[in-house]
């Protein structure tokens, strides 16, 4: 147990009170810092499991640890507080690194990071058993030391009474003195007493002391013999108190300082001439190590102060999520890495001020939790819509294997048609699950469509006459009269394309040949009677579309997909740009010519747009054919 901090240092011997009332006091100066720290619980430090403090003797396991300190436990309460502090850091920390390896093999394994449970450890209720039972030693040590100071001030008030009595005394001068002097060996050996009484105790002391050799009037000589022996050992002291200033560590010389005063108590007067100069060099020396030891405590309150801001700017970002925008996995995953990334920063910084270390942790813990807990709703919610989505892809499937060896090819056709566009009205599935679902359902279809299409092979001589007509068709297109102004020009061309779309299928060698053909003709055409690109592009659209067969309606879906993923992308944009437009301001310099721009880019989005929903419609019209 450490030594009481003295708030206030003695004052010097005098000649009588009232020169001892004159005589200054040093001021407490950083000692309320210092009982901060001595004093501080283990208990009270709500980040210790992240601490990095080493462990006591080197890489203990968790038994090592708990046998250590249950012999720490078991010897004393009374030394031993930053043995179990370290020990406590340590067994922490092993008990953090099973859990990461737990972590890891049940992910790799296969398991997802929401499912993971940290398994209890039962030697972790041993290490807070432990941990109990010395805190309530401690205690006991505690209340002790302060019952042993009460008993030494009960003393200490009796040993003044002697020597008052000592002074009013008639009898023989030797007597008295040898009782003096045990009372002065008496004093010298009671040493804690409570820090509120320590200076009352030293004056009354001292007046009595004084008036003691006043009224006795003990020789000279022998006086001032005592005077010089005292002078040799304070002199000393204020030497020892000097070297102090050359201590590193200044904690320790702080410590070291308070013995030192404690010391100068036991120490009787010296000469009246030399008092007041010889008082003055030792709380010189001490004002110095005082002084470094009050701007020490105040450098690590300082650095308290800035981890607390950064600790509370953690907490303000993660309390500032808005949830309402994490709306996908990937918004989530995102975000979480943001969060991951908060608390790794949180385990670097240091303590926050003793008063608040608590709450700011708490704080953090709770916006952590309150994240956390959102994740999960969420991707609750979406498992069990997967799971939904799931089961109503693996019915589709089930129906699209019953069809697929049917040989009533018109009918089935159109059945397993509604299976696909009713497979796309169902939303997504987890991603284990996607690529098995959709190739099942898919083969199915494929199946059935390859069978179809080795029954059609007597189409192909109805196909050499597609072929012979469309050919006639490019003739027709490129031979356009030119005579014709350019709206019934644009109408000719236009019921040109619509018979193109009427002529069934080709060759397949001659396929992209004759397309070829066909789409330069056109653009020939669209070139010549200037026609608006988007139009040109719808239909030239519209005649692929009718050129692909049976065998490629899937390409047809996707391409469909395809489309609307597009234009939800470019929704996306518009609805961007015109958020964006909103916050600037045409007045304000350089405005108008970004407001111009966003507006263009607006309007060609809207476009692009409108262009989408047209080929979706031709999609549609074309696979309900």
């Amino acid at each position: 147990m450490k030594d009481t901090l003295e708030t206030n240092l003695p004052v010097e011997e005098s000649g009588n009170l009232e020169e001892a009332k004159k005589m200054p006091e040093v001021a407490p100066e950083a000692v309320t810092e210092e009982k901060a720290v001595v004093n501080e619980d283990i208990d009270n430090n709500a980040e210790i499991e992240t601490s990095t403090a080493p462990s006591p003797e080197g890489k203990l396991s968790k038994e090592e640890i708990l046998e250590k300190l249950t012999e720490l436990v078991a010897t004393s309460a009374e030394s031993a507080r930053s043995e179990v502090e370290a020990l406590k850091q340590a067994y922490y920390k092993l008990r953090r690194n099973e859990v990461d390896e737990l972590k890891k093999a049940f992910l790799a394994e296969g398991g997802e990071e929401k499912d993971f449970q940290v398994p209890e450890d039962p030697t972790e209720d041993k290490l807070k058993e432990l941990l109990t039972t010395y805190k309530e030693k401690r205690a006991a040590v505690v209340a002790e030391e302060e019952k042993r100071k009460a008993d030494n001030y009960a003393t200490k008030l009796a040993l003044i009474d002697r020597l008052k009595i000592l002074t009013e005394s008639q009898e023989d001068f030797n007597k008295l003195y040898s009782e003096f002097k045990e009372i002065q060996q008496q004093w010298k050996e009671i040493k804690e007493v409570p820090a509120e009484h320590v200076n009352e105790l030293w004056r009354n002391y001292q007046i009595y002391s004084e008036k003691f050799y006043d009224i006795i009037k003990i020789n000279n000589q022998f006086r001032d013999y005592d005077f010089k022996k005292n002078l040799e050992l304070k002199t000393a002291l204020c030497e020892a108190v000097e070297k102090l200033d050359n201590e590193p560590d200044v904690v320790s010389a702080f410590h070291q300082l308070q013995k030192l005063h404690q010391q100068w108590r036991e120490i009787g007067p010296v000469a009246k001439e030399l008092r007041e100069d010889l008082w003055t060099r030792f709380k010189a020396a001490s004002t110095v190590i005082n002084k470094k030891h009050q701007e020490h405590f105040e450098k690590i309150k300082s650095k308290e102060q800035e981890n607390l801001a950064a600790k509370t700017e953690i907490c303000e970002q993660i309390e500032q999520i808005d949830f309402s925008q994490l709306k996908t996995f990937k918004d989530w995953e995102e975000k979480n890495k943001e969060v991951m990334a908060l608390q790794e920063k949180w385990k670097s910084i240091g303590f926050a001020p003793k008063k608040a270390n608590v709450k700011i942790f708490e704080r953090f813990r709770a916006a952590c939790d309150v994240y956390f807990g959102k994740k999960s709703e969420f991707y609750k919610s979406i498992k069990e819509a997967m799971d939904k989505n799931l089961e109503l892809k693996r019915a589709l499937c089930e129906k699209a294997e019953a069809l697929k060896d049917n040989t009533d090819w018109k009918e089935t056709t159109e059945k397993l048609i509604a299976l696909q566009k009713e497979w796309k009205t169902i939303g997504s599935v987890a991603r284990k699950h996607s690529d098995a679902i959709w190739k099942r359902f898919i083969t199915a279809c494929d199946y059935f469509f390859e069978q179809k299409n080795k029954n059609v092979s007597s189409l192909k001589s109805v196909e050499q006459e597609n072929l012979a007509a469309k050919k006639a068709l490019i003739t027709k297109i490129n031979a356009l009269d030119e005579s014709l102004d350019n709206e019934d020009a644009l109408a000719q061309l236009k019921d040109y394309m619509s018979e193109w779309s009427t002529i069934g299928h080709v060759p397949f060698k001659e396929k992209d040949k004759i397309y070829k053909q066909y789409h330069d003709a056109v653009d020939s055409q669209f070139d010549r009677l200037k026609v608006d690109r988007s139009e040109r592009k719808m239909q030239t659209f519209r005649s692929s579309l009718n050129d692909r067969s049976d065998k490629s309606k899937n390409k047809i879906y996707n391409e469909r997909d395809r489309l609307m993923r597009l234009y939800d992308r470019l929704k996306n944009e518009l609805n961007t740009y015109e958020n964006n437009i909103g916050f600037l301001s045409v007045s304000s310099k350089g405005g108008g010519g970004l407001v111009k721009e966003m507006n263009r880019k607006i309007e060609k989005l809207k476009e692009e747009m409108a262009l989408i929903v047209k080929k979706i419609d031709a999609i549609d019209e074309t696979l309900e054919e």
